[in-house]
């Protein structure tokens, strides 16, 4: 080990668990020799030595799949390359499902595995038995056989990513603790440790459960919490081999695997225990937490009943230790979009050890190329809200999110624990129309309506669920009377300034230099030509814009808005999403509920497509934009957020005798997948460019002054005649079968990509989904016309019909007429 610390580095890791090791490998690989890893005590003594080792590659998200994939592939060359053993064996695993609704899900899962390329198999309940002749099958279904996944020594393998690191020129010191990072004109310079300073343009904090504490010192937020997670180990017993697979039980929450000849035991409980401390101590090295037997027994005695001889087997170790869990389970990786120059990777909810390669190689590629090399925004650091760092919000949803994985995914799946953190102002109002709340970016936002007498609450399942019929009541009451949509939770930033208008057509794809009250639908790209954000500009006045986006994409959108302001430009960005409610009315019987409340004309000549008008509706001067996410004849009204109850209640009353019906964010996705609107992160992102997705219409490439990307993505389209992948409208010949989304697409009987979202298309009849076509020759109107198309359900095949038109309306006269 290095006895004296630089002063200077191109990058510096700030703690030593596989995490830190595995970014500090990768970074070497892409040349970046001059590394510094700053471990506080010794290598993987926080969380990562007393991790169970478990490699399962199916996961989520085709991304972070493929963080999986590569981690167990790395690790299996990893002692050739090094000469340090990890420990690493391919022995498979098994998930059992003992009821109906594991086995749906598995089914479904396995058809997700072949998109991710995975490779995996159903078993029935002979070959579980067979594998693992240990395990009582009785109650068992069926098993799923994924043969590639394995095990590793968490502790071996990060010392062999460490000494791979020190061969490549990095340089790790242990016992070195970071006292401060240096930051000035608000990007990272340098770390201090002592009375030593590194100078560095880039830190990277790979602290796990010290994360959030680590990240406010710099003004960082990390929503992470770590909570008490426990295994067992019992002594010796007779029939646990080395090469059992992994034995996943997910009723009974528990997984289990060989330990040098004995059995481990791990639980997931459905209702975990923070670890609350009001600071994670000094001194915490290679520590254990007290455990909580009694809190835990039910658990485990259930979990041993999969396994009936650890009833008579010896107790070797009871294991508590702390892990850090996130508010979503999903993992945090990337840059800090307030401090340039701070990374992060962390809070991997127990899955630490499967992701380590693939998020240390990921982090590596980011920091060298200077973005993300795959669309990894549901583990981006952006997505959060500056509220979920709260203790009390994280400590009471860790409770849920440890969990989590060992539970149903059910579709729409709402989480239970830390609501009502944002209310809407008509939240109350909401409730008595009986409305059933949903969450998103901590918004209390209504999903669907109950009617009376009939409690709104979800009932899960994979086929139709409880609110089936009336979601579909409130998306034909939109496509052929009037609905009205509660929209508040939009996020909305206000752009002032004399070269706002220049500044948002730099980084917007389409025209913003519209008149004022015009509203323009746009895609911002990065330098690479693939879409950053998708969303509505409207020009309120000579130096002023509203841009509107989706309420998941806050941080994101607004952090975008202001980095790319240049320095001589005299721009302001505000956010003002609190300040105006949005309710939108849609339908064919909008215009004339709307004419009848305020007595002025919305006809087409007086209020075009795409305008924005003032509007007195009851006491309140609004802002009514004409513009649909549901393929409609509507308007968005913007409403000053004082002024919102009363409008609402005027126009209620004055649709009640039209049959104006209230309508939540189901009806709105099933209505928008319907006329085939994209969705943000589900259906675009970063890995995609506008023509892939359908979007070119919006890109003004001809457009005085270009925008950003403008010439990758001329480049792009150049490169081929036709795209090799393109987004591509389905709908189901039989209306009976449910699709969600991630079903693969078969074209003339071969995988060619999958769904990105999916619902019930209650206008034609059947499940409809979006999802991205692959073709090396090239994916156009005459390959969808002569190729037979099949979305596999839960491994039944379910022909399809496809097109790159929207089946509904495809002209778009509804909405524009």
């Amino acid at each position: 080990m290095p006895k004296e610390l630089p002063a200077t580095a191109s990058v510096v890791i700030v703690g030593g668990g596989i995490i830190g090791c595995s970014v500090a490998y990768h970074l070497t690989k892409r040349g970046v020799a001059d590394v510094v890893l700053l471990e506080r005590k010794q290598l993987t003594c926080g969380t990562t030595w007393h991790a169970a080792g478990l490699i399962t590659t199916l996961r989520s998200t085709e991304n972070q799949t493929w963080l999986a994939k590569y981690t167990r592939d790395l690790y299996a060359r990893l002692e050739e390359e090094t000469g340090q053993a990890t420990g690493f064996s391919e022995i498979g695993s098994i998930q059992i499902a003992s009821s109906p609704e594991w086995v749906e899900e598995m089914r479904r899962g396995c058809d997700v595995a072949r998109s991710f390329g995975v490779e995996s198999r159903e078993l029935a309940p002979a070959d579980v038995k067979e594998f693992w002749p240990l395990a009582n099958v009785d109650d068992i279904i069926a098993g799923f056989h994924f043969p590639h996944d394995g095990r590793a020594n968490p502790t071996d393998t990060t010392q062999a990513l460490a000494k791979g690191a020190r061969a490549g020129g990095a340089k790790l010191f242990e016992g070195t603790v970071v006292d401060e990072i240096l930051i000035e004109d608000g990007r990272v310079v340098g770390v201090k440790t002592g009375e030593h300073t590194i100078r560095t343009d880039v830190v990277v904090n790979c602290t796990g459960m010290w994360a959030r504490e680590f990240g406010e010192r710099s003004g960082v937020s990390v929503p992470l919490q770590a909570a008490e997670h426990y295994y067992l180990v019992t002594d010796s017993l007779e029939g646990v081999r080395a090469d059992l697979p992994i034995l996943r039980d997910p009723g009974n929450q528990a997984y289990y695997r060989e330990e040098t000849g004995k059995l481990m035991i791990g639980l997931f409980e459905d209702t975990a225990a923070p670890w609350k401390v009001p600071k994670i101590p000094e001194e915490f090295c290679f520590d254990e937490l007290p455990p909580d037997w009694e809190r835990l027994m039910p658990y485990l005695e259930r979990a041993m009943g999969r396994i009936p001889a650890s009833y008579d087997a010896g107790i070797q170790l009871f294991f508590c230790g702390p892990e850090s869990f996130t508010p979503d389970h999903n993992y945090i990786m990337g840059e800090s979009p307030n401090v340039p120059g701070y990374f992060v990777a962390a809070g991997f909810n127990s899955l630490g050890i499967l992701s380590a390669g693939g998020a240390g190689k990921a982090l590596a590629d980011w920091i060298v190329d200077g973005h993300s090399p795959r669309d990894f925004f549901d583990s981006d650091l952006r997505r959060f809200m500056p509220f979920q760092s709260n203790r009390k919000y994280l400590e009471d949803r860790i409770v849920e999110s440890l969990g989590i994985g060992y539970q149903n995914h059910w579709p729409f799946r709402q989480w239970n624990s830390a609501r009502g953190v944002k209310r809407l102002v008509l939240h109350d109002r909401l409730l008595a129309a009986n409305a059933c709340m949903g969450e998103a970016a901590g918004w209390e936002r209504p999903n669907w309506y109950a009617p009376e007498g009939v409690k709104p609450e979800y009932e899960y399942s994979f086929g139709r669920q409880n609110w089936f019929e009336y979601s579909r009541d409130e998306h034909l009451a939109v496509r052929n009377g009037v609905g009205m949509f509660e929209l508040s939770a939009f996020s909305k930033f206000l752009v002032q300034g004399r070269d706002a208008c220049a500044y948002l057509n730099w980084i917007s794809t389409n025209e913003v230099d519209v008149p004022v009250g015009g509203a323009v639908y746009t895609q911002w790209l990065n330098p690479r030509g693939t879409i950053e954000a998708d969303l509505t500009i409207t020009r309120m006045a000579e130096n002023e814009f509203l841009v509107v986006t989706a309420a998941f994409t806050h941080s994101h959108v607004f952090h975008w808005l202001r980095q790319h302001i240049g320095k001589d430009q005299f721009v302001t960005v505000t956010d003002v999403t609190a300040s105006w409610g949005v309710l939108s009315v849609q339908g064919p019987g909008s215009r004339a509920l709307l004419e009848d409340v305020s007595g002025q004309s919305f006809s087409a000549a007086g209020h075009p497509f795409g305008t924005m008008r003032s509007a007195d509706i009851g006491y309140s001067r609004v802002e009514a934009l004409r513009i649909s996410y549901v393929g409609e004849l509507g308007w968005e009204l913007y409403v000053p957020t004082e002024f919102l109850p009363q409008v609402f209640d005027t126009l209620r009353e004055a649709g009640a005798p039209c049959g104006l019906k209230l309508c939540g964010y189901h009806a709105l996705n099933s209505l928008r997948i319907e006329k085939a609107f994209r969705e943000w992160a589900h259906d675009i992102g970063s890995d995609d460019d506008p023509r892939e997705a359908g979007l070119l219409f919006a890109s003004k490439l001809d457009k005085a002054g270009g925008f950003i990307g403008a010439d990758a993505l001329r480049a792009r389209i150049n490169k081929v005649e036709k795209p090799l992948r393109r987004l591509v409208q389905f709908r189901l010949e039989d209306p009976e079968p449910m699709l969600y989304h991630n079903e693969p697409i078969l074209m003339d009987g071969q995988e060619v990509g999958y769904l990105t979202s999916a619902m019930y298309g209650h206008s034609l009849g059947a499940s409809v989904g979006l999802g991205y076509v692959r073709c090396g020759d090239g994916v156009d109107k005459q390959l969808l016309e002569s190729s037979k198309f099949e979305i596999l359900v839960a491994g039944e095949r379910c022909p399809a019909l496809a097109s790159l038109r929207p089946m509904y309306d495809p002209s778009g006269s509804r909405m524009k007429g």
